[in-house]
């Protein structure tokens, strides 16, 4: 496997308001049925933990992270197009695992789409299992489509 080099110049912060048009059009040039603004908005609001990743000040992706009662949830993780394949999903991602097992969460769940076999193979590139699926459970294109129920353990630090 090549080595993938992060970009010099990367930064995971924490997600501001400002910052909500940016990865909502990222979230609508990535996927047939995006979240919308308002969902964004909700999960800044509810206090989920929401981040996003820049390289040199353009924001190039974003992490969403619920947590609560020694679990952890990624609900929503992506990059841009134009930024992929150059470790930066990976990077997002190992971040989130890393704030979600600061905040005390024992195993991080996530849910992933069949008919997307790249994010499913980051996720199992860093220990995530498929543990289940949950039958209908996305809108697609022909009627609805199963998640892949995936789950991590982490280890203490």
């Amino acid at each position: 496997m090549a080595t993938v080099v992060r970009p010099a110049g990367t930064q995971v912060r924490a997600l501001r308001s400002e910052d909500l048009d940016t990865i909502s059009a990222i979230e609508v040039a990535a996927y047939d049925f995006p979240w919308s603004l308002g969902v964004f908005n909700d999960c800044l609001r509810a206090g989920h933990s929401c981040w996003v990743l820049s390289v040199d000040g353009v924001i190039a992706g974003y992490g969403i992270l619920s947590m609560g009662a020694g679990e952890a949830h990624v609900l929503n993780l992506c990059i841009a197009a134009v930024w992929r394949s150059q470790g930066l999903g990976r990077h997002l991602l190992r971040r989130l695992l890393d704030i979600a097992r600061w905040n005390g969460a024992e195993r991080v769940f996530l849910e992933v789409r069949p008919s997307n076999p790249l994010a499913k193979t980051l996720y199992e590139s860093v220990g995530f299992a498929e543990i289940g699926r949950r039958p209908r459970y996305y809108p697609a294109r022909d009627g609805r489509e199963d998640a892949i129920v995936m789950a991590l353990d982490l280890l203490p630090l």
